[in-house]
Formats: structure tokens, C-alpha cells, sequence
């Protein structure tokens, strides 16, 4: 594998390989790997084709009071696991690359980004849109790869790859998860013995919504439900809400396609989750 640094460098390497007729496949991610992401140059890996994993804990999707400073970091490791992987390139690039002096432009994609965790994290996916942004063109990928975990941010990508037309097929990873249910996350490891414990209430609730909702049970009665078992568990709730899975507004209309999404803070953890709802 490949660990390239600079912009030139990186343009040259997947330019060589355009020149043999490769397709090119980008992982981006913040680092902190885990199983999750690894589904994720899984899937991207195909004949033919060259696999490059970004990572950036990027600055301009964390808020005032979030955990920038705390977000793991871990190289040497994320690089081993990578190769072990069969990813061919990993991006490293410094802050200094992707917002370089005088930076003053930024990517904000309205409707599908306004509500639960783009009204509870203002501006985060402004700062997700502009660096996936950056990403597609440094990289130019015929494909990007993103998990089904972060549900909104996938939407929200493919929302503006769709508007600016830009050439590269946005493909979805089901959710990993833990063996009781827990999906996979960076965030997971702030979580102590006992809040690790009590953390499974959130598919479990989740699960239990969506069944309900399934039966044609009230909407609304069965998210006070699920609101009512997280808080029971010790979770503060942000959202538990029903919307359509393709535009994320809330109340989808009927026979639309729909997904159940949750966030909730454990202690000082924050974790996201959501389910498909037939």
C-alpha cells in the first residue's frame, strides 16, 4: 500500500493508474478504523479496480463544544489495518492542504441536511459536504463509499454529487454491527464498562419501533415508545424520528420509502443509529 502526503503525489500515482485502465474506488474517513470501515474497502475492492482510504479528522464538521481535540487518532495502526485490508493508497493529507490560507468556500446543501442532526450540530454538514467535496476532485474516483451508520451524511452526499452532477456513483454499506446489536463507531471506545452495557438499548429500541411501525401501529405512540426505553436505559435523547429515506423530511408521505433514525448521548457520548422501515 501506498501512504502518499502530498496533492501532487497522489495525482500522480492515480494518474498511473488511469493510464493501465484502472477504476478507482474512495474510502474517505477520519481514521480510528474499525471493522465497519473495512466492510467498506471490502465492498470498494472489485477487479480492476484501485482502492484509495482517505483520512482527515476534519476540522469543519466538529462544533464549538464537540470533541475535536479528543477524536482519536491513531496512524500507524489505521495504515495497518488498511493494508491487511487490500486498500492500494492511503491520502493523508494535512489541514494545511485541504484549507489552505485564505480558504473561503464552503458547500451547503439545503433540505436534506435541515433537520435532527443538522439542526442539532449546525454547520457540521456544511463542513461534511465541503471536504467530501475536496475529496472527489483531489481523488477524481469513478465510486465512493460510504456506511449506512452515518444514514444523513450519506444523503446529504448524495444529494450534492447529484445536484453538481459530479461523476461518481455514491454506494451505501449496511451498518456494522457488535454481536448484541451495537453499531460499529469511532465514538464507541469513550463509552466505559457500564455505559458500553447500557448502550444496546438504542437498536434494541430502534428494533422494536420498527416492528411496531411495520404492524401499522400509531407512529407517534411507538417513538414515545422507543423515547421512553432510551431515557429508561440512561440515554439523553437529541431525536428519535421517522422520515423518508431519500429527502429526510420528517412525516414521510404514504408509500414512500422510510427510515427511523435516532441520536442520543450515553454519558459524554454521543452515538447515532437507524433502521430501514417498511
Amino acid at each position: 500500500m501506498l501512504t502518499v502526503r502530498d496533492l501532487n503525489d497522489l495525482r500522480a500515482s492515480i494518474a498511473g493508474w488511469r493510464a493501465e485502465g484502472a477504476r478507482i474506488a474512495l474510502v474517505p474517513t477520519m481514521g480510528a478504523l474499525h471493522a465497519g470501515h473495512m466492510a467498506l474497502i471490502e465492498a470498494a475492492r472489485r477487479p480492476g479496480t484501485r482502492v484509495v482510504a482517505s483520512i482527515f479528522v476534519n476540522p469543519k464538521q466538529f462544533g464549538p463544544n464537540e470533541d475535536l481535540s479528543r477524536y482519536p487518532r491513531r496512524e500507524g495502526a489505521d495504515a495497518r489495518m488498511l493494508a491487511e485490508a487490500g486498500c492500494d493508497l492511503l491520502w493523508l493529507p494535512s489541514v494545511e492542504t485541504m484549507y489552505p490560507a485564505g480558504f473561503a468556500t464552503t458547500i451547503s446543501v439545503a433540505g436534506v441536511s435541515d433537520h435532527f442532526d443538522g439542526a442539532a450540530r449546525p454547520g457540521h454538514f456544511d463542513g461534511v459536504a465541503t471536504v467530501v467535496t475536496k475529496l472527489f476532485h483531489q481523488v477524481g474516483p469513478d465510486a465512493a463509499y460510504f456506511g449506512e451508520k452515518d444514514y444523513q451524511q450519506l444523503a446529504v452526499i448524495r444529494r450534492f454529487a447529484a445536484d453538481l452532477n459530479l461523476p461518481v456513483e455514491i454506494v451505501g454499506v449496511p451498518t456494522q454491527r457488535e454481536d448484541d446489536g451495537l453499531a460499529l463507531s469511532s465514538r464507541n471506545i469513550y463509552l466505559d464498562e457500564t455505559e458500553r452495557a447500557r448502550a444496546v438499548a438504542l437498536p434494541r429500541a430502534l428494533g422494536v419501533a420498527t416492528r411496531a411501525i411495520g404492524r401499522g401501529e400509531p407512529v407517534e405512540s411507538v417513538l414515545d415508545d422507543a423515547r421512553r426505553a432510551l431515557e429508561g436505559a440512561g440515554f439523553v435523547i437529541d431525536y428519535v424520528a421517522l422520515a423518508d429515506a431519500e429527502t429526510l423530511a420528517p412525516d414521510p408521505e404514504p408509500g414512500r420509502p422510510r427510515r427511523l433514525l435516532a441520536a442520543a448521548r450515553m454519558g459524554q457520548t454521543r452515538l447515532i443509529d437507524n433502521v430501514p422501515v417498511e
